[in-house]
C-alpha cells in the first residue's frame, strides 16, 4: 500500500495572498537579499508610504509610483519643487499624502549626501549587523513589529536625514529586503530565502 503523500507546504498566510500580484511578490521578491541602491531606496520610500495602509495597496500602485518618481532616481527627485509636489498630489495612481511626498524629496537628498561616502546598501547592511538574520518562526504571532536591530537602523537613518523610517517601518523594510527571513518555516520560501541569505555577500562600500 502506497504511503500517503505529505501535506503540501503552504505560502505564508498573508491576508490577500490569493491576489496574483501579492503571490508573485511573496514568491519572488519578499525576503530576497540584494544590494541594489536604487531598489533599496525605492523600497525604503514605499515602506514609508505604506505606514497606516496595507502593503497590497502600495504594491498595486508600485508601477504608478515608479512613473511618478522617475523610477526612484534620487538625483531627479531631490530637485523636485512645489510644482512637482502639486503634480504628485493630483496623481490618483499613487498615495496622495503631502507629508510623505515631501519626505520622499528629503529622503532623496539624504540618499545623495550619504552615497558621496558609501553606498546605501553598505550603510544599511552594516548598520543591520553586517549579515542577514536567519530566524525561524512557526507562526505570525511570533513575528515582532520591530526589533533592537530595526530600532538601531531607524536611528541611524534619521541621523542621516531620512524621514518616515520608524522602527516598525524599518523592520518591514528589513523583512522585504532579506535582511531577516520572516517567511514562516512552513512556507517553501523560507528554505529558499535562507539559502540566498547564506550565499549573499554584504557590500563593504
Amino acid at each position: 500500500m502506497k504511503p500517503p503523500e505529505p501535506p503540501a507546504r503552504q505560502r505564508c498566510p498573508w491576508f490577500g495572498i490569493e491576489d496574483p500580484i501579492y503571490a508573485t511578490y511573496h514568491d519572488e521578491e519578499w525576503g530576497v537579499p540584494h544590494a541594489d541602491d536604487r531598489r533599496l531606496f525605492e523600497k525604503l520610500v514605499l515602506e514609508g508610504f505604506q505606514a497606516g495602509l496595507s502593503w497590497i495597496t502600495i504594491l498595486k500602485k508600485r508601477d504608478a509610483f515608479r512613473r511618478a518618481f522617475h523610477d526612484f532616481d534620487a538625483a531627479r527627485i531631490a530637485r523636485f519643487g512645489e510644482k512637482d509636489v502639486a503634480r504628485l498630489m493630483a496623481d490618483a495612481g499613487i498615495v496622495r499624502n503631502r507629508m510623505k511626498i515631501e519626505a520622499t524629496i528629503d529622503n532623496a537628498k539624504a540618499f545623495l549626501k550619504l552615497t558621496k561616502r558609501q553606498s546605501l546598501a553598505s550603510f544599511l547592511w552594516q548598520e543591520a549587523g553586517g549579515k542577514p538574520s536567519p530566524v525561524s518562526r512557526a507562526a505570525f504571532r511570533d513575528v515582532p513589529p520591530s526589533t533592537e536591530v530595526s530600532k538601531r537602523l531607524s536611528k541611524a537613518l534619521k541621523r542621516e536625514g531620512f524621514r518616515f523610517v520608524g522602527p516598525t517601518t524599518v523592520y518591514a523594510f528589513m523583512q522585504s529586503t532579506g535582511m531577516v527571513n520572516d517567511h514562516l518555516t512552513s512556507c517553501p520560501r523560507h528554505a529558499a530565502c535562507a539559502k540566498l541569505q547564506r550565499a549573499f555577500v554584504v557590500p563593504t562600500k
